[in-house]
């Protein structure tokens, strides 16, 4: 059990985020050493997790690197290389209390003088450098604290701050001016970078004199407390699904990121072998383009909800892999919520033909966007297609490759009605990801009015804006309640991906990266 208090949408004023009493002995290894072999699907062209959102890049280097503050298994913000934080009553400033013994992999002591050194880096070229444009300044009044000054209020500061997608990771104060992508891999992790081939492997290696974060017991989310109980862990680079089955089944490797949902029933079988699948990996969803005919018509965009049934789509699309999901956030995160249920999964035909005559639809063609190089999206659009034609809807599909499709789809008038895509970092980051791809500029909407729905963007407004949590949650949910009832989105379900390690393999749990540490083998 954890020994910190979480944030979910922000701190109360002059509350601090810090330690409680000890309830249980902390995570011990129950056995040491080995090198745990990993297959992952894509290639790692840099470790520099400042300047690359790369999910490729932060397999390897979420396990090098840590941050002030993290995510927990549940979405909410944590301590992590801060040992407290704590939000002044005007909330414009936060004093952190960096964790007592932490130590950079060259053997450094951390102190504020990095936090600040990294953060001037970050600051400067960081992928979401945005979210300091509300900061005045840091200051470092001793080398074991770092204060954030703000030029005005920013409730959702610390969420932007431990999301994990391009995150101001700390690093020595002596790489302040590393180029983008060229960042020394000198963390203060549990695993320490040994060697790094491009296309081919990352190796990581124990570090030995790693100080783990005694707010916790375990290991929860991207932080916790954290323990390296392989010798090393080798990411390998297996682009080929079929290449990754095989080496799991012989042993060349020890686990693998993606099993195929074609080769799931045959490894069930192996006795060598535990599946463990990565539930809520992205919602499988259509889009649609509002600003052409059909689609710009909310009666038909309703008919079109009310016909689908997404328990037929999410079988077809993942093989059975699947769970229905309401809206846009999972069950387990903060700001889930279940408004607009009424909108999902109607498969109603009366309805749905009501709405088309409210729409005055007389036959025009619906193109269905889609690619193959996705199969989940590719089967999604078939089983659409046949439940819109069951309806009289003139559904025609269109398809291309992936970069193809993401193209067309920023496009209004590349011709398309609906598009095929998975929300899966924008939904793990939490409620701000999702809004960001439902507001200026990027809108996959595709609303006629360049600014948008102003009822969404002043949904948004109040997310970001208002210092009561329950008052940011309140927006949330009237975001998502416009979101499906204009069918500004169809959330199909929520895509299980499998992953698969040998059966010796113990402590491996599935999470939005492989997380190393607080695993090891039985024998």
């Amino acid at each position: 059990m954890q020994r910190a208090l979480l944030v979910s949408l922000g701190l109360a004023a002059g509350l601090t985020l810090g330690v409680a009493p000890a309830i249980a002995a902390p995570f011990s290894c129950p056995r040491k050493g080995g090198d745990f072999v990993f297959g992952q699907e894509a290639n790692v062209n840099s470790l520099d997790m400042m300047t690359s959102s790369s999910i490729s890049t932060r397999n390897a280097a979420l396990n090098i690197f840590e941050t002030l503050v993290a995510r927990d298994e549940n979405n909410n913000v944590i301590l992590d290389l801060a040992d407290s934080v704590t939000e002044a009553p005007d909330h414009l400033s936060y004093t952190f209390k960096l964790r007592p013994g932490a130590k950079f992999h060259n053997g450094k002591p951390l102190t504020s003088a990095d936090v600040a050194a990294s953060y001037d880096r970050y600051n400067r070229i960081g992928l979401n450098r945005g979210m300091f444009s509300k900061v005045a300044g840091w200051d470092t009044p001793d080398g074991a604290t770092f204060v954030i000054r703000m030029k005005e209020v920013q409730p959702i500061f610390l969420e932007l701050l431990s999301s994990f997608l391009a995150p101001p990771v700390i690093v020595p104060a002596e790489f302040r001016d590393d180029p983008p992508q060229q960042l020394h891999s000198v963390g203060t992790g549990p695993w320490q970078l040994a060697e790094f081939m491009p296309g081919s492997f990352v190796k990581l290696k124990r570090f030995d004199d790693y100080a783990p974060n005694r707010n916790f017991e375990q290991r929860t989310g991207f932080g916790g407390y954290k323990q390296a109980c392989f010798d090393t862990v080798t990411l390998r680079i297996v682009p080929e699904p079929g290449a990754r089955v095989a080496g799991l089944r012989t042993g060349e490797l020890l686990g693998v990121e993606d099993i195929p949902t074609k080769s799931v029933a045959e490894l069930k079988g192996d006795k060598n072998i535990t599946l463990v699948p990565m539930y809520n990996w992205w919602i499988q969803m259509a889009v649609p383009n509002t600003s052409v005919v059909p689609t710009d018509n909310l009666a038909f965009r309703k008919a079109v909800q009310a016909a689908l049934d997404m328990d037929e789509i999410m079988d077809a699309a993942t093989d059975g892999n699947y769970r229905l999901n309401v809206g846009l956030q999972y069950p387990n995160q903060p700001a889930y919520t279940d408004v607009g249920k009424e909108t999902y999964n109607q498969h109603d035909a009366a309805l749905a033909k009501k709405y088309l005559v409210e729409a005055g639809y007389k036959g025009e063609p619906v193109v269905l966007l889609t690619n193959k190089d996705y199969a989940s999206m590719y089967n999604a659009a078939l089983v659409m297609a046949e439940q819109l034609k069951a309806i009289g809807v003139n559904a025609q599909l269109k398809v291309v490759d992936w970069p193809t499709s993401t193209q067309m789809a920023k496009s209004a008038s590349s011709g398309w009605n609906y598009t095929y895509t998975g929300w899966g970092s924008e939904t793990a980051v939490g409620a701000l990801g999702i809004m960001q791809d439902l507001i200026p500029p990027s809108m996959q909407f595709m609303p006629k009015d360049p600014n948008g729905d102003p009822d969404l963007n002043a949904a948004y407004l109040d997310m970001t804006q208002k210092l009561d949590p329950k008052d940011r949650q309140a927006a949330w949910v009237q975001a998502q309640k416009i979101a499906l009832e204009r069918a500004y989105v169809l959330p199909f379900g929520s895509l299980t991906k499998m992953q698969g390690v040998r059966a010796n393999v113990l402590g491996f749990t599935p999470f939005r990266i492989p997380r190393m540490s607080n695993v090891w083998f039985a024998n």
